[in-house]
């Protein structure tokens, strides 16, 4: 039996600590679904289906497109998986504050869908410090961030902050 595993989150934008997660969870699943999670109250910089395509983008050039694909969802994470026959959420962890938020959302997850179980993927050293929201304000402010997300992003980056996006 194929094993199918959820991978939710914003993305926005889809960063290298995103991609160090994928990597590691195309390692222990068949198939990875990487869920966009679209909420009505919020004004993200890039639209789900830009996301979407960075992330296929990136799953490309990690060579591992083959076994990821992208859905949104604007409902519980939960309800995405089922939906997706997800038996595993894979959720990455930077610090022992992500630990803390990510174990109540394990505890609610897994009362609500027991037969979803909660993976939690560590980031790796290098990538540990990046966060989205850091780089859509090092990227706001005309900075370098060509550390922190692969290039094609960047490029994305550098032209919604100049004007020349609409995305």
């Amino acid at each position: 039996m194929a094993l199918t595993a959820l991978y939710p989150g914003s993305f926005d934008p889809v960063t290298n600590g995103h991609l160090d997660v994928l990597f590691h969870a195309v390692r222990l699943a068949d198939r990875v679904v990487v869920a966009i999670g679209v909420h009505p109250g919020k004004k993200p910089l890039f639209s789900p289906e830009i996301r979407g395509e960075m992330i296929l983008e990136a799953a490309a050039e990690l060579d591992v497109a083959d076994r990821v694909s992208v859905v949104t969802f604007d409902d519980l994470v939960v309800d995405a998986a089922k939906r997706e026959g997800a038996s595993v959420l894979i959720r990455g962890l930077r610090d022992g504050t992500d630990l803390d938020y990510e174990m109540q959302m394990a505890g609610m997850n897994g009362t609500m869908v027991p037969e979803v179980q909660t993976v939690f993927l560590p980031a790796s050293p290098p990538v540990r410090h990046i966060t989205a929201t850091l780089v859509r304000q090092i990227a706001g402010m005309g900075g370098d961030i060509s550390g922190f997300v692969p290039e094609q992003v960047a490029v994305r980056l550098r032209a919604r902050f100049s004007g020349a996006a609409s995305d």
